[in-house]
């Protein structure tokens, strides 16, 4: 098992981690006795790094982690988020950042946690309407009373991600980052990597568009949220799918899968750096672990470089 140390607080974490988000909502139905099964299995593979927010559910994703989370807490890296406010009938209300609500935000999720803290605790969202100083200020209480162990952003811009550092160590930087999306490439990893702070990737298969399992629109059940997504366009899909064949080739050559070396690519950027894809499936558990133990050649890592030449039809959001 491969772990990273992320940022210089000490925070270390397995390199493949467990987005939970799909687990309750965006992704159709679910099953919680499955979801269960699936955080059992990862607990006892030590896939160990498990992330959530307060917004997925709403609120119902913590509240799954709290059961999957008792008699080992001491083993689970657990990281959730603040700053997505939806009202309990799922009601999207905007991205907030005050120092208030940050600590309620926090107390709500201990609560639904069934814990007395979070190891790692991101803001979701950047709030454009207050500093970003107040912001992490508020976070940095939270660690000093015990409450959260280490901090961290996500989709933040350079200039706000060194602000909210000179304020309290953030320990991570959490944004999408795969094959497919690889904006952060420009500014966002030089800057962490000057600031010595972790990253972490989600979506790194490209919201499972590079496991090669999404064909057509049709492969996606009613109320999943990529149907109203740009890169999920029937056209969208249609052009893009000449990169899932690309992973793909590389896949059947080096015999895995071509989630796995989506993963590998992931893995192999020069930046401590984990990646958490989602699954409510222990085979594609199972599957994205074993990413850890495939070494791509360098003639397939330049081949899969080269795709950021054909492009990507369709905005991320």
């Amino acid at each position: 098992m491969k772990q990273i140390n992320l940022g210089s607080q000490g925070l270390r974490v397995p390199a493949i981690g467990l987005g939970c988000m799909g687990m309750s909502e965006f992704y159709g139905s679910s099953s919680e006795a499955q979801n269960l099964c699936v955080l059992d299995r990862a607990a006892d593979i030590g896939c160990t790094f498990w992330d959530t927010s307060d917004m997925y559910g709403p609120f119902t994703n913590e509240i799954l982690l709290s059961k999957a989370l008792k008699g080992r807490r001491d083993q689970i890296t657990l990281a959730t988020k603040f700053g997505v406010s939806r009202g309990e009938d799922g009601s999207w209300q905007g991205i907030k950042g005050s120092a208030d609500y940050v600590k309620a935000c926090c107390d709500a999720s201990l609560k639904r946690l069934g814990t007395d803290y979070i190891d790692l605790y991101y803001q979701h969202r950047v709030d454009p309407e207050t500093p970003i100083e107040e912001t992490v200020g508020a976070m940095a209480e939270l660690v000093k009373a015990g409450k959260v162990r280490y901090i961290g952003l996500s989709e933040a811009d350079p200039e706000t991600i060194a602000r909210a550092h000179e304020v309290h160590p953030v320990s991570a930087l959490q944004t999408e980052f795969s094959l497919w999306s690889r904006d952060v490439e420009a500014d966002i990893l030089p800057t962490i990597q000057r600031l010595n702070i972790g990253f972490v990737a989600y979506s790194p298969l490209g919201r499972g568009f590079l496991s090669g399992a999404i064909r057509s629109r049709s492969d996606l059940e009613p109320g999943d949220w990529r149907l109203e997504n740009p890169r999920f366009t029937e056209e969208a899909i249609a052009r893009n799918s000449r990169m899932a064949d690309f992973v793909a080739e590389v896949a059947e050559e080096i015999e895995a899968t071509a989630a796995q070396v989506a993963l590998t690519w992931v893995l192999s950027r020069d930046v401590p750096l984990a990646a958490i894809p989602g699954t409510r499936r222990t085979e594609r558990l199972e599957e994205n672990w074993a990413s850890q133990d495939i070494t791509l050649r360098t003639e397939h890592l330049d081949r899969l470089e080269s795709l950021i030449n054909q492009g990507v039809l369709g905005d991320r959001y």
